[in-house]
């Protein structure tokens, strides 16, 4: 069974959204690089990634159905911070974001009653469980603990893998 059009748009629209993320990260794994928190930068280096092979991923399953994957335009992302604690509350709005646009294509996949679609987005919606998880607790820390709790952090996300 072909995808239909709809879904073959909305997963493109996705594909793009993913490799914006991909900047994003990598932006703010630069951004703590040079304010020296390179435990952060390591950890947003490897979002950076983990985005990328999202894009792949949904590329792959695309292309599978009988669709045509693209890579549209990604617009520029931001590229400075006042302090830690706004990077990382800027990282669980987005993830908190990510989590809205996949459960709107989860939506259009049961909509379209497609639900080898449904299958293959309710990874992304268990992993955005997690993503947003771990973000929150990071500001959470930093705004329990304060400057302490970064230098904590900073070594702890430095040991991601």
């Amino acid at each position: 069974m072909t995808i239909s059009k709809k879904l073959e748009k909305a997963i493109n629209e996705q594909i793009a959204a993913e490799l914006w993320s991909a900047n994003l990260y990598m932006s703010m794994s630069f951004f703590c690089e040079k304010e020296g928190f390179a435990g952060f930068a390591h950890w947003l280096k490897k979002q950076s990634q983990e985005e990328i092979g999202h894009a792949y991923t949904m590329a792959a399953y695309l292309m599978q159905r009988g669709g045509t994957a693209k890579v549209a335009k990604i617009d520029e992302v931001p590229s400075e911070w006042k302090k830690p604690i706004d990077l990382f509350k800027g990282v669980y709005a987005h993830e908190c974001k990510v989590s809205e646009m996949i459960n709107k294509l989860l939506d259009l996949a049961t909509a379209e009653n497609d639900k080898a679609t449904q299958d293959f987005f309710w990874q992304f919606v268990r992993e955005q469980v997690e993503e947003e998880a771990t973000a929150s607790d990071v500001v959470a820390k930093i705004e329990k603990f304060g400057d302490t709790a970064l230098f904590m952090l900073d070594s702890k996300l430095g040991e991601r893998q």
